[in-house]
């Protein structure tokens, strides 16, 4: 049975960089678990005798800079660890960010699985939109590295699935997606005109991405023919992007769930199994 350490790789404008920051600077003081990218989800897959890690990358850079810096953050891990390889799970760009990587920085023999979930494979509209000479991005690329956007649209991802296809099919990483979708009723509320644009264009979706982009392929096709197939799983609940990664919003209250407190752990709990089911699930992949 194969323990290698898992890697949770987040995604772009990682929201919860102030309380790393604070974090950092305050060791103790702040309730890593509750105010995680990944909410509460590293600490419930230590407690069952798995080696995780939840590395930074850059708040919104492109696609190549992250990759490269999640490279070093995987060796660094491999060295500490005396691991061959890692498990990656990767949210949104994150699993971008991980492609990459594997492709164009030299480790796909460091990576025995990615897990992508939520991940625009094809791009995602919301991407588009924004580098149509959006006033905002505009001005927040004059304090921030914002490179990463263009890196999501549906013409970049594409591209990249082209020249990468032929290394990723004869690579030796097992690859599966994870995709998700809820409806407009239970979507976080600023999601929600994210996710009625990218409904007009691609259908379901988790008020960022379409299913059709999280999941990316059935398979891909080496020029000599060789094939490599790509497990598509469906999250067994419904889910917007915040919550793919743990974190419940008031617009998934019931009136038949119970509390508002104890609607919220639930779902959280609903989360952290799932995660610790993927990386159970890993450890014979």
């Amino acid at each position: 049975m194969t323990t290698f350490p898992i890697v949770l790789v987040h995604g772009i404008a990682r929201f919860d960089i102030l309380a790393e920051i604070l974090r950092n600077k305050f060791p103790g003081v702040f309730p890593a678990e509750q105010l995680q990218y990944f909410r509460g989800i590293k600490p419930h897959l230590e407690a069952r005798g798995f080696t995780v890690s939840h590395p930074n990358q850059s708040f919104a850079g492109s696609v190549d800079l992250r990759a490269e810096q999640l490279r070093a953050r995987i060796n660094d891990i491999l060295s500490t660890s005396s691991s061959p390889k890692v498990h990656l799970i990767a949210h949104s760009m994150g699993g971008l960010d991980a492609r990459h990587m594997i492709v164009d920085h030299g480790m796909a023999d460091k990576v025995a699985s990615l897990t992508t979930i939520g991940t625009p494979h094809h791009g995602s509209p919301v991407a588009n939109q924004l580098v149509k000479g959006s006033v905002l991005l505009k001005v927040l690329d004059r304090v921030l590295d914002v490179d990463g956007v263009a890196d999501l649209t549906t013409s970049a991802c594409e591209q990249f699935n082209s020249r990468a296809e032929e290394a990723e099919a004869k690579n030796a990483v097992f690859y599966q997606t994870y995709s998700a979708s809820e409806n407009l009723n239970l979507v976080f509320a600023p999601l929600i005109p994210l996710w009625i644009l990218v409904r007009e264009q691609e259908g379901r979706n988790d008020g960022v991405v379409s299913v059709r982009s999280q999941q990316w392929a059935k398979e891909l096709i080496a020029v000599d023919g060789t094939r490599h197939s790509i497990v598509q799983r469906e999250f067994p609940f419904p889910a917007d992007h915040f919550n793919e990664v743990g974190w419940w919003d008031p617009n998934e209250v019931s009136l038949f769930g119970g509390g508002i407190v104890k609607q919220a752990r639930n779902f959280e709990q609903k989360v952290r199994d799932l995660y610790l089911q993927i990386a159970q699930g890993l450890q014979d992949s």
